[in-house]
């Protein structure tokens, strides 16, 4: 088992090892998590790894309740968290009591955003059963849900009491869903880390190693910036454009295709300004597709830009972006928001 350990304004350790769904109970036990758990799910994960879990913590003490959403980004909404805390209230749940969020990264931004409002903020962890739960949103205290203009536009930053990744999960995974995964990853190694980059692209890795080091790279930039207002924007590479592809689509388009469509608009763009050279462009293009995922989209930069001035990213006169300068390493750029819908032309076309 690898322990990495975030330090935020809630110290917490992220357990990575194959076998730890079927430990939940005694590790939830080494932190103070009260007598009940409430487990936030969804219908595609509560028939796979429900019942191991509830198992688990009974056996340990827990007086376990549970709440089951519909799969997708559209669950991701105001009506799920309020019918969850009101669930949470008949239940008589209290400040010492935890949610349990077992599932992919909607499952876990609307357990932690219940979580940060139930009673002013109770505890709750984190059990991502999909890639990209486990290397990114699992990790750092972001939760939110959407409202109808924009994504994650309510949310609050609350960090989990602990993070149980076991990479057994992902055997179940759809491709799809495993491919979104590694757009993150990527994401992670074109920002941060060369030879991150370099193992995924020459396909010499254990899934184990990978998710490690982008908690690492994520517990690094958090320890520095758990707020997000400098450093930790750099993790938003791809991600204004993407979310504005998401909504385009009426979110047919996961998360992981948009961001990666995004993060290739963006550095055709930036090359265009000659901010990264051509190799850049062209080694992410080809890294994406290797995992099956997009690099274009049928969207206008006229419906894109539209979508991505209402992004929470965006001041009253410009926008931040990420630019990956060269593999491993990226800077943040501010962009007027009259020139987004060129710079987003610019990037559409090859």
């Amino acid at each position: 088992m690898k322990r990495i350990t975030v330090e935020a304004s809630v110290r917490y350790d992220v357990l990575i090892g194959s076998g730890l769904l079927k430990e939940t109970g005694r590790l939830c036990k080494s932190v103070d998590l009260g007598q009940k758990v409430m487990v936030i799910t969804d219908d595609n994960v509560m028939p796979l790894y429900f019942d191991t879990v509830k198992t688990q913590l009974e056996t340990s003490g827990y007086e376990v309740f549970s709440f089951m959403i519909t799969n997708g980004e559209g669950s991701k909404s105001t009506d799920n968290h309020i019918k969850i805390v009101n669930c949470l209230a008949q239940n008589h749940f209290s400040r010492e009591d935890t949610l349990i969020a077992l599932g992919g990264g909607v499952v876990g931004d609307l357990c932690g955003f219940c979580a940060a409002t139930y009673l002013r903020g109770i505890r709750f962890v984190q059990i991502p059963t999909t890639l990209l739960a486990a290397v990114d949103s699992s990790v750092g205290g972001k939760t939110a849900v959407n409202l109808q203009a924009g994504k994650n536009l309510l949310g609050a930053f609350w960090q989990p009491s602990l993070v149980i990744c076991d990479p057994d999960c992902l055997k179940t995974l759809p491709k799809q869903i495993l491919a979104d995964g590694f757009a993150e990853v990527i994401k992670y190694g074109a920002i941060w880390d060369l030879q991150l980059f370099k193992m995924v692209e020459n396909g010499n890795f254990d899934i184990d190693s990978v998710i490690a080091r982008c908690v690492e790279i994520k517990r690094d930039i958090v320890g520095k910036d758990e707020f997000d207002n400098g450093l930790r924007q750099v993790l938003n590479f791809g991600h204004t454009i993407g979310h504005a592809i998401e909504a385009c689509s009426n979110f047919e388009i996961s998360h992981g295709s948009a961001v990666a469509i995004g993060m290739v608009i963006v550095e055709r763009a930036f090359y265009k300004q000659g901010v990264c050279d051509i190799d850049c462009v062209n080694r992410l293009e080809e890294i994406l597709k290797k995992f099956s995922l997009p690099v274009s989209c049928k969207f206008s930069a006229d419906e894109i830009s539209s979508v991505a001035l209402g992004d929470k990213k965006c001041g009253n006169e410009d926008i931040k972006l990420v630019a990956v300068e060269q593999i491993g390493s990226c800077e943040i750029r501010k962009l007027r928001l009259e020139s987004l819908k060129s710079f987003i032309e610019s990037g559409l076309e090859r």
